[in-house]
This record gives structure tokens, sequence and C-alpha cells, in this order.
């Protein structure tokens, strides 16, 4: 497929709303507020930002700059049904930036909406259950071979055509048809149940996926966090994993104008996401492992963490998607199944490199 560069921001905001198209005794009727965060994805044209490499930074103060004026208000008196949909429609319609891929509002850590151009809207909500597992098919001392445990999270995806409606697939539906499995999962040994006597991720988020889509067929995707850094999605019939880490590191951004601090040297705590598309293997019960990846790519984590990039060989600029660019050129021969970076600079605000299939995008 063709490579893509996106630029993503986030930005936070406080507000109180009613939502009166829920069911009469439904709390959210009630004058309520939550913590926001607003998200914006889109593909900028060249040229768009004040100088190259300030695309990150030009999204995010736009993103900041329409989200100001929800920031400690009354939601209804901007929108008279304001959902986290009809919320991502308003941020959308404020936004004046090119190349708009989605919006979505995140109205808690564990629930959100994010709509595209064509009126799909993708709802997610997270939920979290305790369990223990082994992999019994790993090489003799892998550390997966040991009985031990997580706490699993796991997100279900809805997309479906939200046209003129105010609201998809209700958070609380979501709820319902994932409480039978929560009561199977949570608090027990995986390798007990039937059907995941090799509860990898990737087995883990099939198993989860053949039980839930007959009862929820907007389902587009289930993902399982098996760690904080890693985990697995799932459609039906691709699996993609992730593995996730972090650096710290120097920085310079050397073509941004005088004045501007960014040209001054500074520092980030980026974040990185590894996506991998890969066949599932019929013994492991999994596509590539998690450690693997990290090994792996070690040789790279070792030039960044901790030092500062201007210094980096065959690098020409050192803002996220050039680094994103540089990091799949160093990687490429070794993780060939790699087919999308995600660097963030600052919580959610970076740049993603794609040059396979999308995939569904994780809460900030």
């Amino acid at each position: 497929m063709t490579e893509r560069v996106l630029y993503v921001a986030a930005a936070p905001f406080e507000a109180a709303r009613r939502v009166s198209i829920l069911p009469s005794e439904h709390p959210s009727r009630r004058l309520h507020g939550h913590s926001f965060l607003a998200r914006v994805r889109a593909e900028l044209p060249p040229g768009w930002s004040p100088f190259p490499g300030g695309e990150t930074g030009a999204l995010k103060a736009a993103l900041a700059r329409c989200v100001a004026a929800l920031d400690y208000r009354d939601l209804n008196e901007h929108l008279p049904i304001p959902t986290d949909e009809n919320l991502a429609r308003w941020v959308r319609a404020c936004l004046d930036v090119p190349g708009i891929e989605s919006v979505g509002i995140q109205s808690t850590r564990d629930q959100g909406a994010d709509l595209d151009g064509a009126e799909r809207v993708h709802v997610w909500r997270r939920f979290r259950f305790e369990a223990a597992h082994r992999l019994p098919n790993v090489p003799e001392g892998h550390k997966c071979g040991r009985m031990h445990g997580h706490g699993f999270e796991v997100i279900l995806h809805a997309v479906q055509d939200l046209g003129a409606g105010d609201m998809g697939v209700d958070f609380d539906h979501l709820g319902e048809v994932w409480a039978p499995l929560s009561e199977a999962l949570d608090y027990a040994c995986l390798n007990d149940l039937p059907g995941l006597e090799n509860p990898t991720s990737e087995m883990l988020a099939a198993w989860l996926w053949r039980r839930l889509k007959p009862v929820l067929p907007p389902l587009s995707w289930v993902t399982v966090y098996e760690t904080a850094t890693a985990g697995c999605h799932y459609d039906g019939q691709h699996y993609r994993i992730w593995k996730e880490q972090r650096f710290e590191s120097a920085v310079q951004l050397v073509r941004a104008p005088d004045g501007d601090r960014r040209r001054r040297l500074h520092g980030h705590s980026y974040l990185l996401r590894l996506h991998l598309t890969a066949p599932l293997d019929d013994v492991m019960g999994w596509t590539v492992d998690y450690g693997d990846v990290k090994e792996l790519f070690k040789p790279v984590y070792k030039q960044l963490d901790h030092h500062l990039l201007n210094e980096l060989p065959r690098l020409s600029s050192t803002d996220a998607a050039s680094l994103a660019l540089w990091m799949r050129e160093e990687v490429a021969a070794q993780l060939p199944p790699l087919d999308r970076v995600d660097l963030h600079e600052t919580p959610g605000c970076g740049a993603v490199l794609c040059w396979g299939e999308f995939g569904p995008a994780l809460p900030s």
C-alpha cells in the first residue's frame, strides 16, 4: 500500500452536559461533567504549517483554539444534544485544517467516538479483567510458559454509518454484551476455558470475537491489551499486534524560525508504538512474540534513548514524521511484518507513518 504520514493532536477540556435522548432513568440525562479529550488525525498538505517539521505543533494549536470555546462551559448551550458524536461534528466544523481524516471525542478514559468525513462513527469502550494464564507451546525456559497473570484490558470497537443520527452504538449496550464474558474471564485461569487452552493475546481476541459478533453486528475490532505496552487487534480475519516503548531524548528543530522555542535545545518523553501484521502461527498461537519485537528493535532503541536525536546518522530533520521514517528504514530488514509506526512527542500529539492497513486507533 501507499505510504502515508498522518499528524495527530489532542486537546483536553472540562465541560458539563445533559444528553436528553437517553432513556428517562439514565444518569447522563442529568447535568453532569467530564474531563473530555478532543483528538484529530489529518493528512496535511506540504506547506500548511509555518515551517517544515512544525505540522504537529500547528495542528495541536488549531485544535486547542477550537476547544477553548467549550472549556468550562455547559455544552448544551452550543449543541442541543451534546453526545460524543455531535461534539466531534462540532469540533470538525470549527477546525480550519485541511486533510482531516477523523475527529474524536474521548469523554472518559474508557470510552469515546471518532467520526470520519463520511459520517462513519467508530465507537469504543474499554473493559478490564484479572486473570491467570500460561502459554503451553512456547520453548522450554520461555517465561510465558510459567503460570502467571495479567490485568487484561479489552476494547470493543463498533463502526457504523451515523448519517444524521446523534449517536452510534450506546456505550451502555457495549457494557451489556461484555457482561457475560466478564463473568467468565474475571478472576479465572484462561487455560481452563474451552477454546482457550493456548491463551495468547491473538487467541483470546479471536475467542472474544466469535462470541461478540453475533450479538453485536457493528463490532469492527476486538483489542486485547495483555500488558500496558503490548496487545493485539482482531477483526474476524486479520491479526494486528503492537508493542509500545518510551524513550527520553533531546531534540532541536533547526528549521523552526528564529524566536521559536522549538529551535532551542529541548527534549521529550516520546511514546512509540510499533504495529505489525502477520499470519497466525498455528502452533504458537501468536503472530510475532512481543519479546522478539522488543529485542529486534533494541539496536534502534539504543540510538534513541537518552541521546540528542539531531546526532542520529542519515536523519535530516528531527520532527516526529521524519523520525518515524528514519525508524522504518533502520528496522525494516529486522521486522518485515512492521507496517505502521506511531510516534508521540507529547501525549496524543505526533505523527503516524502507515504503509499497511490502518487498523483501529488506540485511546490516548
